[in-house]
C-alpha cells in the first residue's frame, strides 16, 4: 500500500469528486482514478459507490477513509520531527485560525514571533473553529484556534475567556436591560455565524436547554456584516465582549447575555499524543508567555521580541 494512493483516494473524498482531487494534487484525473482503482484492488473492496458523476463511500470505504487520514497524518509528523533537527533557524508552522478574534488576539503574537524566529514561515489557514478542528486531526495544520470545552482528541493552552454580548437594535425591546438570560430572546431572530463556526454550537445548546430552537434569519462569517445587519433590524446577533464593544455602532444597543455555559472560551488546541514541531512549541510558549497558562480576561500585554 503506498501513500501516494491513500492521498488521491483522501483528496477524492475531502474535494468530492475525481477531477477536484487532480487539481489539488496536480494530477490528471485519469492518474487518480488508476490510483484509487490500484487500493480498491489491492484492499479487494469497492471504496467508492459510483453514482453518476458523484461518489458515495462504501461502509468499506469509511473504515479506509479514517485510517488513511491517521496514516497521512503519522507520514507529516514524520517528516516534521526529522526538519526540527535543523532547529528553529528554518521551517514551518502550519498554524489554523478562525475569523472570530484573530486579530484582536492572535495578531499581537505574529510581531513577536517573527522578531524571534525570522527563519520560520507561518502558513495561515483561516476557517470556522469546527472545521479547524477537522483539519487538525487530519495533520493539515499542527495549531488551531478553537472554543472549550473540547474533546478528548485534543491538548489545548488556554487564550482568553469572556461573556458574550447580545448585539441587538437600538429600538429593540430589551434594548435598556443591562443584563438577559436567553430565554428571553426566543422570539428575535438570531443572525449566526456561518456553519463551522463554534460558537454557534453554544448558542444553539443554550436555546434548547431553556426549551426554544432559534429561528435563524441569516448566516455570516464577517462581524462588520453581522453588526450592520442587525443595525437594519434584521435580527439580534452574539459576539465576545471585547470584540463587541469594538465593533458597536450607533445602530445597535449591547447588552450582556446573561446565560450559564455560554461563555466565550478561546484556546489553542493540537492533536493529543500528536508530534508537535518546535515552531510549533514555541508558539504556544509564546501564547502560554502573554496570556498565563490558564488563559487571561483582558487584553494581551505587549510582548517583548
Amino acid at each position: 500500500m503506498e501513500l501516494r494512493t491513500l492521498r488521491a483516494f483522501v483528496e477524492v473524498v475531502r474535494q468530492g469528486g475525481f477531477s477536484q482531487a487532480a487539481k489539488v494534487v496536480f494530477a490528471t484525473q485519469p492518474t487518480i482514478s488508476k490510483a484509487v482503482k490500484q487500493l480498491e484492488d489491492e484492499l479487494g473492496v469497492p471504496l467508492l459507490d459510483r453514482i453518476g458523476h458523484k461518489s458515495m463511500l462504501t461502509t468499506a470505504g469509511e473504515i479506509v477513509y479514517r485510517r488513511a487520514l491517521t496514516m497521512l497524518a503519522e507520514r507529516d509528523d514524520l517528516v516534521a520531527e526529522l526538519a526540527d533537527l535543523r532547529g528553529l533557524k528554518t521551517g514551518s508552522l502550519r498554524l489554523g485560525l478562525p475569523p472570530l478574534g484573530a486579530s484582536t488576539l492572535f495578531a499581537p503574537l505574529f510581531a513577536v514571533y517573527r522578531a524571534r524566529y525570522p527563519g520560520i514561515d507561518i502558513r495561515l489557514t483561516e476557517q470556522g473553529s469546527k472545521r479547524l478542528e477537522e483539519i487538525v486531526l487530519a495533520g493539515e495544520v499542527e495549531l488551531a484556534g478553537s472554543l472549550l470545552p473540547t474533546t478528548d482528541d485534543f491538548d489545548f493552552q488556554p487564550v482568553r475567556c469572556e461573556p458574550l454580548m447580545v448585539v441587538m437594535p437600538k429600538d429593540h425591546p430589551l434594548a435598556g436591560q443591562e443584563r438577559i438570560g436567553i430565554g428571553a430572546l426566543s422570539a428575535s431572530p438570531f443572525i449566526l455565524f456561518e456553519r463551522g463556526f463554534a460558537l454557534n454550537r453554544v448558542l444553539v445548546d443554550a436555546c434548547e436547554r431553556n426549551g426554544f430552537a432559534p429561528t435563524v434569519a441569516a448566516r455570516s462569517g464577517q462581524i462588520d456584516f453581522i453588526v450592520e445587519l442587525v443595525g437594519a433590524r434584521l435580527g439580534i446577533a452574539f459576539l465576545p465582549q471585547t470584540i463587541a464593544r469594538q465593533r458597536s455602532t450607533p445602530a445597535v444597543k449591547l447588552v450582556l447575555l446573561d446565560e450559564p455555559g455560554t461563555q466565550w472560551h478561546m484556546a489553542l488546541v493540537w492533536r493529543r499524543g500528536g508530534y508537535l514541531s518546535h515552531a510549533a512549541r514555541a508558539w504556544v510558549e509564546l501564547t502560554r508567555e502573554i496570556y498565563g497558562a490558564e488563559g487571561g480576561s483582558g487584553m494581551p500585554a505587549t510582548p517583548a521580541p
